[in-house]
Parts: structure tokens; sequence; C-alpha cells
């Protein structure tokens, strides 16, 4: 078994953060988007891992060789973003005639992947969303098997979305229907899909079954990271690390603190992910993601995503700061 998980994507929805840092490397809930998933699959006991990397695929390099080194990990440059069929496609000298486990690398999702992996099909995971016009979407039969898969259907015929799980047992024929979307140009809205070549497998006589998920948490821009860091928070209790001692401060869980933070005279929570060396003076913070080595004195936050290196001074705003950047909100 290959794990997946293509992670080449730009992140636009979340710039700035994502102009100096990858938006699987995002902390949430004390943890990061990627760590979250390849945890997941570590505990099912998958360790061959497969990452497809482009935009600062160093970054992406660097943090799995450092926090995962017991992993069998394969790294391969998507150069050009031409979707996540194309991604896959890339694989295909790695994994071979081996089944496959794809999770996109956005992709957080409440689920069991041994209750997956027990399942004598291919698998691709749903969920009921209330618009599904912009996921991939699954007709679904009465025996839960799945008729046909559609990329982005500007007229559905089912409201369950894909969410970006998938376990695939027939590997030589998703190659070969990505091959032949590849050499056709088949594309949905500009890109190569896996769904396509998906509903190409159907076509011939693949059999899926439909697996739902519990909760499907969306990463893609602020707003739902905020509220997703939330859930997680109150799902994995917060972390704090034992080696702190704030002076003057009260904590209002969950909140996630990462080591080697400063915090004084300060009220942090509830909802709060800091990262490693962040130093916080005179400061109120609630339902916000705070980066590495940040400094923040005399500000209050709320609904705040802030990036790793950034400074800021001065009042009561509602942020949203990329990296490596200096504000002071006190000037006039």
């Amino acid at each position: 078994m290959k794990a997946i998980i293509p992670v080449a994507g730009a992140g636009t929805k979340l710039r700035p953060h994502t102009y100096t840092q990858p938006k699987a490397l995002i902390p949430l809930a004390g943890k990061t988007i990627l760590s979250i998933i390849v945890d997941q699959l570590k505990e099912a006991g998958i360790n061959d891992f497969i990452f497809v990397v482009g935009y600062l695929g160093d970054k992406i390099k660097d943090y799995v060789q450092e926090k995962y080194p017991d992993l069998n990990s394969h790294f391969i440059n998507q150069s050009e973003r031409q979707g996540i069929g194309h991604a896959i496609q890339l694989t295909r000298n790695i994994v071979g005639d081996d089944e496959m486990f794809i999770v996109l690398g956005d992709t957080i999702c409440e689920y069991s992947v041994a209750e997956i992996l027990e399942i004598p099909h291919s698998v691709l995971g749903v969920k009921r969303v209330d618009d599904p016009r912009d996921f991939g979407v699954a007709e679904i039969g009465d025996d839960g098997f799945i008729v046909r898969v559609v990329e982005k259907p500007q007229i559905p015929k089912s409201n369950m979305a894909l969410v970006g799980v998938y376990r695939i047992k027939e590997t030589s024929m998703l190659f070969e229907c990505l091959e032949n979307n590849i050499r056709n140009q088949v594309k949905s809205r500009g890109e190569f899909s896996i769904t396509d070549a998906l509903e190409c497998m159907i076509e011939k006589g693949a059999v899926f079954k439909s697996f739902k998920v519990m909760n499907w948490f969306d990463c893609g821009k602020k707003e739902t990271l905020l509220v997703s860091n939330a859930t997680l928070l109150k799902k994995f209790g917060g972390i704090i690390s034992p080696e702190h001692s704030f002076e003057n401060t009260i904590v209002i869980p969950p909140v996630s603190i990462a080591t080697g933070c400063d915090i004084k005279n300060s009220i942090i929570g509830p909802n709060v992910t800091i990262g490693e060396q962040t130093t916080i003076n005179y400061s109120i913070i609630k339902d916000s993601i705070i980066g590495a080595f940040a400094d923040l004195y005399d500000i209050v936050l709320t609904q705040s995503l802030i990036g790793s290196d950034t400074e800021i001074k001065g009042e009561s705003r509602s942020l949203n700061i990329g990296d490596n950047t200096e504000i002071d909100l006190g000037e006039s």
C-alpha cells in the first residue's frame, strides 16, 4: 500500500500566508494540516508515502524528513500545476502495481483508515454538502456502490461530495485512464482531474464503494480554517508544552501553545493555536492562529490568522497577516 499526498498547490485563497509557507504546513490545533493527514495514515500501519510537491516543495521535504524520519518517503516534483490527476500520474513509476491510498494535501477528515482498508473494493470518501457544484460529486446506488462521478457539475444529481480520500485497488486501470485523459486533453475547468479518471474506471467496470466520513474540515480560506482550528482543538483537547509557566496570564482552553513561547500579562483563548518561540505581552487573543517566532505586544486579536516572524503592536483588529511582516497599529 502506497499513500500518495499531493501538496503542490499554491494555496492562493490563503494568501498572503502561502507566499512563504505551503498551505499544508499552516499550524492547526497544535499540529499542521500535513501532520494530521500523515498521522492518520501512520496509525493504520501505512509507512510508504509519496508526496507530490511543487510550490515551496523544499519546505515540505524538510518538514517530512525532520518530523517523520522513520517513513519510507518519496518526493516527486510537479513543476506545472495541471491538476490532481496529473499529480497522481507522476507517481506511476514508484507505485507500480501496489494499491494506493490517496489523500489530498488540504483534506482533513474524521474517519477510520483501518475500516476503509478492510473493505474488499476500491473506496471513495464522501460527505453530504449543501452546494455540490464546487466539488467532485458521487452518484450512489441504494447498495452504497457508486454508479457515476462528475467533477463540479452545474446541475448536480447528487449532494454527496468527494472529500479527497481515495483507496484504489485497480491501480493499473487508474493510470491507464489518467494517461488516456492527459493524451486526449480531457480536462475539467482547465485541469486534469482525478474525478474524470475515476469515471473512466467506472465505465470500464471498476467497482467503487462509498464511505461516509464523519466530519470534513475546510482548510481552504481564513474563515473556514479558523473554524476548523476551533473544532479540532476541542477534539484534540489542546496541547501546552509542560515547560511553560506564563507570568500573570490567563489561559482559557482549548488552546495549543508550542515550545519556547514567552507569554506575559495576557489572556489567551479560547480556540487559539500559537507556534513555537512566539512572544506575547499585554495582549488578549481568542479564536485565532498565531505562527512561530511572532512578537505581539499590546494587541487584542479575534478571528485572526497571523503568520510567522511577525511583529505587531497596537490595538484591537481582525487581521490576516502573512509571514515576515512588521506592523505598529499604535502609529497615527
